[in-house]
């Protein structure tokens, strides 16, 4: 195994931490105590705008794209063939998508319903299409080919329309997105949307531009620029696509389920400033010490992602007696822990937090024996 990346100088530690605060984002917001009582922030904007949840999907493709180029861009430079660099860009995707699609079947697996799209699903599609990008063309090319993807979306969700509904229609069952969702996924939809999929066919190509700012970020990191002017490269940068995305939403409202061109340029802001932010801090200024439980999500980010979420499906299914009745081991656990001293919605919390912590102690026995999971 190698070193402890905590250690490492040649790595980009402010990177391993912003990727740790997401992913211990998205565990944290997906396993409260109740669904019925959450704290706002922990929940996804009901259609238009965002909360600070709807910027957790979007930071964790910005920093797959960021990692591309630092990953890649070594490999090719040390004299790596491209074959090889193809055949494992396509191995890691079709091992992501598989993950995805087991935690869409765990534990029963029933095919006829089991949903195609998800988050890991399009994780693996936006990293296989920006690495393949990366590997193809130069940075203007790829400037280029982000905007395009961004407009061309726009174009297609204003100008075109689902049968039965007017052009530009953005409801949830309007929209041309959920339209082709319904008509190729049929039943394999994701059932909490019904009539849409948040993790869906057209909506996955400005998810792709997402990747691809990350994709920018990480060849702009990777120039022999001091790191004063990177980090206020980042800020500027930032700054100007959050001022874009704001502008854009009168015109293409912010909208995760539909990943808007505008909510691409605001959370890939949004995301800018907050790498420049951990790279002045932990880089620049050396304030580590602070960082290490990130870094240690960070360094096992999938593997911290999917175990939690197989550990919350069997907390699920295990059931105990309840009066006349039976409750789930996680329903035990909020009731008898938790909901018997706090109100409902501290009580969700404490659950969500506690649920982390424990996950964190997990993953820290890993980052102890130097076991890093990758894919």
């Amino acid at each position: 195994m190698p070193d402890s990346p905590f250690n490492t100088t040649d790595r980009l530690i402010s990177l391993d931490v912003f990727r740790g605060i997401t992913i211990a984002g998205m565990v944290l917001v997906n396993n409260p105590g109740t669904w019925s009582s959450i704290y706002w922030p922990l929940a996804h904007a009901a259609w238009h705008g965002w909360t600070p949840t709807d910027l957790i999907f979007p930071f964790f493709l910005f920093i797959v794209g960021v990692a591309i180029p630092l990953a890649l861009g070594r490999r090719i430079e040390s004299g790596g063939g491209k074959r090889d660099l193809y055949l494992k860009i396509v191995k890691r995707t079709l091992i992501i998508f598989a993950l995805g699609m087991f935690l869409a079947g765990f534990p029963y697996f029933q095919l006829a319903t089991i949903r195609i799209p998800g988050v890991l699903q399009r994780i693996a599609i936006c990293y296989l299409v920006a690495s393949i990008v990366f590997l193809k063309t130069k940075v203007r090319t790829q400037v280029i080919i982000t905007i395009a993807l961004l407009i061309i979306y726009w174009l297609l969700m204003t100008l075109l329309h689902a049968p039965g509904f007017a052009a530009g229609d953005l409801s949830k069952e309007g929209s041309l997105a959920s339209f082709i969702d319904r008509v190729i996924f049929g039943p394999h939809i994701w059932k909490q949307g019904k009539v849409y999929d948040p993790e869906g066919i057209l909506s996955t190509i400005p998810a792709i531009a997402t990747t691809m700012f990350g994709v920018l970020t990480g060849q702009w990191l990777r120039t022999g620029k001091s790191q004063y002017e990177k980090v206020v490269g980042l800020f500027v940068a930032g700054a100007v696509c959050v001022v874009i995305g704001w502008c854009w939403n009168p015109f293409f409202p912010i909208n995760k389920s539909l990943w808007t061109s505008s909510y691409v340029f605001f959370t890939g802001g949004l995301a800018l400033e907050f790498l420049a932010l951990c790279y002045w801090l932990i880089d620049i200024r050396k304030y580590q010490r602070w960082a290490k439980p990130f870094v240690v999500f960070g360094v096992n980010a999938i593997a911290l992602f999917v175990g939690s979420a197989v550990m919350a499906r069997l907390m699920g299914l295990i059931k105990l007696p309840w009066g006349d009745a039976t409750i789930s081991l996680q329903g035990w656990i909020f009731q008898k822990l938790f909901l018997s001293w706090a109100s409902p919605v501290n009580a969700s919390l404490a659950y969500a937090i506690c649920f982390i912590l424990l996950w964190l102690g997990l993953m820290w026995i890993l980052y102890s024996r130097k076991i890093f999971i990758k894919v």
